[in-house]
């Protein structure tokens, strides 16, 4: 008979090893006293052996004596602590739980505490897969808002791309494409395997100030270095973990395991993973789950948001077609807090139940509360987190206004949108009024304007006190969009004088349909019918004697003429003095060659609108300027 072959190198390799050879021996030996001891009981007493051998630390740093006139104790405390005088000196450490997180820059008080979490329970590498994704090397060539690009994606696609992001646990929708054509995945720094994207997982940020903060990956997305990502074999165990992930007890072991204050993926894969019952992941599970809903529905209501779908105000599930716009702001202040508090008790809950999967006494878990006692609160409405209810209720009211306003451009034929009447067209306010009673219907337009204007008055930290409706939509709502659409505006306020004073000529266009042929018919349209509508009237206030008027009407005339003559600089691209300055009206990108940048007013809108805008803002032809950055 063949003896049987033992690989001794790797039993010997089993860091465990001393542990197994012990409980066995444990077990053994009692038996033979005719005492029956499971593996747990023998585990146990294994443990309490062990701990025999202990490491003593004394925290003395409080008892230096820096302040004036104080002592320095350290000595003192360090004698009483040895008699067990002072319990809060001393803390002392079995020196097997240090091999148990060995490598990481632990503080000596947390070893207790975390050793048996770290002995009793797999790494999560073993039950997932952990990858860095896409680096771009600089940004700027690649990556855009989704809303920048062309709404046409043939000739250069775009894919969303998860890339760290602000602070939200759970849920985050991702406003950043990323260029996905053969020459820019050519260019790349580093692509890694193209197979590791596309697919449902989790997200988080490497850095935040704010703590880690786990979230749902959407299949058909790309991420990045400064967003890993960690896929799981079922949906099932990646809504446990996106739970478990997101708990307080969780953020406390992987602080341990960070370095350099980023949360690298080995925080992800050394992470002790307790799988405990079915019941338990279920619940865990279900939890995480109510939050990421409850946070992704409340974004429908967002309009920069990829799940848009109308604002909160207009919300058919939240208010009724009769309410007025107070008691729609009431309905949907009443909604916001419901589902605070409810994602509130749903994060309280997953904390508890990882608590108790982990087996955490209830001093640690005080313990741990008091290490992380800023940690931050679960926020349905991350935007406005820290706002009054004041600031709130404005901003419900100036997303209505902005959601009309969108309407308005997107339908418009050309997409350039006057504020007066000279072009023959419907102007701008009117407009605007006629789309508020098409999404109020049976509401008396007249009356509905009297709520929108008597909240616009209102004096609330962060928002401009608008007097009427036209107020807000020639001195408030460009420098508005322009944030909401961080600094990347697609709707932009053409104007012959910036700031808040009044112009003669002003037209909202739409960036993307702004082109060349645009930029020709806003001149040779607009501004000329404006011009010779100025320039008539003048001459008719002339024959009848107005002085004043047309001493009025001059002034806005030369006023439309000037802007007619900047527009005329950025339309031939005219350039003098360095590149970039005040006198160069091209749209530079600096990533491109000179010779493959747009010559005149042709922009590429895949450029982006930082680059787009800037000749625009050069020339002093935005209603505001500096609004993109």
């Amino acid at each position: 008979m063949a003896s049987k072959r033992v690989n001794v190198k790797a039993i010997l390799a089993d860091a465990d090893l001393r542990r197994k050879l012990m409980v066995s021996t444990i077990q053994a030996t009692q038996a033979r006293e005719g005492i029956e001891t499971s593996p747990a009981q023998a585990d146990r007493a294994y443990y309490v052996v062990t701990e025999a051998e202990k490491s003593a630390f004394f925290s003395l740093e409080p008892f230096k004596g820096l302040k004036r006139g104080e002592l320095d104790r350290r000595h003192e405390m360090f004698v009483r602590a040895l008699h067990d005088e002072v319990l809060t000196v001393r803390t002392d450490i079995a020196r097997r739980d240090f091999s148990v997180i060995d490598g990481s820059p632990l503080a000596y008080d947390r070893v207790g505490l975390l050793a048996k979490t770290f002995r009793d329970h797999l790494p999560a590498e073993q039950r997932a897969q952990t990858y860095q994704g896409v680096i771009t090397g600089i940004d700027d060539p690649y990556i855009r808002c989704y809303w920048e690009v062309s709404p046409r994606r043939e000739a250069r696609p775009w894919e969303t791309l998860h890339k760290g992001g602000g602070f939200s646990r759970f849920y985050y929708d991702s406003e950043l494409v990323l260029d996905w054509s053969e020459s820019a995945k050519g260019e790349f720094h580093r692509l890694r395997d193209p197979a590791i994207y596309f697919k449902r997982g989790l997200t988080w940020p490497r850095r935040t100030q704010k703590g880690f903060n786990l979230r749902r990956l959407p299949s058909g997305c790309v991420f990045s270095d400064k967003g890993p990502a960690v896929f799981f074999e079922s949906a099932e165990m990646e809504d446990f973990f996106l739970g478990l992930g997101n708990s307080l007890f969780a953020e406390f072991v992987m602080r341990t395991l960070m370095s350099f204050g980023s949360w690298e993926l080995t925080v992800i894969r050394r992470f002790p993973l307790a799988v405990g019952t079915e019941e338990q992941r279920r619940h865990i599970a279900q939890q995480a789950v109510n939050i990421h809903d409850t946070k992704a529905d409340w974004d429908l209501g967002n309009e920069i948001s990829t799940r848009f779908v109308t604002p909160w105000l207009l919300r058919e599930d939240v208010v009724s077609d009769a309410c007025s716009i107070a008691e729609r702001l009431d309905a949907v202040c009443d909604v916001e807090a419901r589902d605070q508090q409810k994602i509130e008790t749903a994060m309280s809950e997953i904390d508890a139940a990882v608590f108790a999967l982990y087996q955490v006494p209830a001093a640690a878990q005080s313990s741990i509360r008091e290490t992380l006692p800023d940690r931050p609160r679960e926020i349905l409405w991350s935007q406005m987190e820290g706002k009054t209810t004041e600031q709130k209720r404005m901003e419900h009211v100036w997303r209505l206004l902005s959601f009309a306003v969108k309407r308005v451009i997107d339908s418009d034929d050309d997409g350039i949108v006057p504020f007066n009447r000279s072009t023959g067209e419907t102007p701008l306010p009117e407009r605007v009024r006629h789309e508020l009673a098409a999404l109020f219907p049976g509401r008396d337009e007249s009356q509905l304007e009297v709520e929108i204007v008597n909240e616009l008055k209102r004096s609330v930290k962060g928002y401009r006190k608008c007097a009427s409706l036209d107020d807000w939509l020639a001195n408030a709502y460009f420098e508005y969009h322009a944030g909401l659409y961080k600094s990347r505006p697609i709707y932009w306020h053409v104007a012959s004088a910036q700031g808040t004073s009044p112009f003669a000529f002003g037209a909202l266009v739409h960036y993307h349909r702004f082109d060349k042929n645009r930029m020709q018919k806003l001149r040779a349209s607009y501004v000329r019918d404006t011009i010779e509508e100025l320039r008539r009237d003048a001459g008719l206030a002339d024959k009848a004697g107005r002085a004043d008027d047309r001493v009025e009407l001059q002034a806005k005339l030369e006023e439309v003429q000037a802007l007619d003559k900047k527009l005329q600089l950025v339309q031939e691209g005219h350039h003098e003095g360095a590149e970039g300055g005040d006198r160069d009206f091209r749209i530079l990108t600096p990533w491109k060659e000179h010779a493959k940048r747009p010559k005149g007013w042709n922009p590429d809108l895949d450029d982006g609108v930082k680059v787009n805008i800037a000749p625009l803002d050069r020339a002093g032809i935005l209603r505001v300027s500096g609004v993109a950055g």
